[in-house]
């Protein structure tokens, strides 16, 4: 009789580690479509990131837009990614690394485009660095995107 409580309390720990687990996944899918959904259309704001930029700091979520200043070679080391430069409008310069194993490449972009990113800054000397502009395959870190042309990348 032991034996089999045994069994029955650890069929149910199993079964709500798995119904907590789905419902969590459940959640972080809905809520990164909302958040991509109302970011892809909100004006943007570059403040966060000059402050971080004058501060120094490195891990924070950003959204911002601006013109593509240089188009740079993709890095090939590890995993791939598209590289460009923007101009913000308070004119500071970011680069974007955009994971191109991740998500699909801006087809076409040129000098001068319109870019409107959410993503994670890293702080460099020359203005900073943009990355994480995709979907988190393991759902570990928040989803970005950029938005070019009217389509959004993920």
């Amino acid at each position: 009789m032991k034996k089999l409580n045994i069994y029955v309390v650890v069929a149910v720990i199993a079964f709500l580690v798995v119904y907590f687990f789905v419902l969590d996944q459940r959640e972080s899918h809905v809520a990164s479509r909302v958040q991509t959904s109302q970011a892809a259309t909100q004006d943007f704001n570059n403040d966060a990131i000059k402050l971080a930029f004058d501060h120094k700091k490195s891990n924070i979520q950003v959204q911002g837009a601006g013109q593509v200043k240089a188009i740079l070679p993709d890095d090939h080391q590890g995993l791939r990614h598209q590289k460009f430069i923007l101009s913000l409008e308070n004119g500071q310069t970011v680069l974007i690394a955009h994971n191109i194993d991740l998500s699909p490449r801006l087809q076409g972009l040129q000098k001068g485009d319109r870019v409107e990113f959410y993503g994670e800054y890293e702080y460099t000397p020359k203005g900073g660095v943009i990355h994480w502009t995709h979907r988190d395959p393991k759902g570990r870190h928040s989803n970005g995107w950029l938005k070019f042309n009217g389509s959004i990348y993920q």
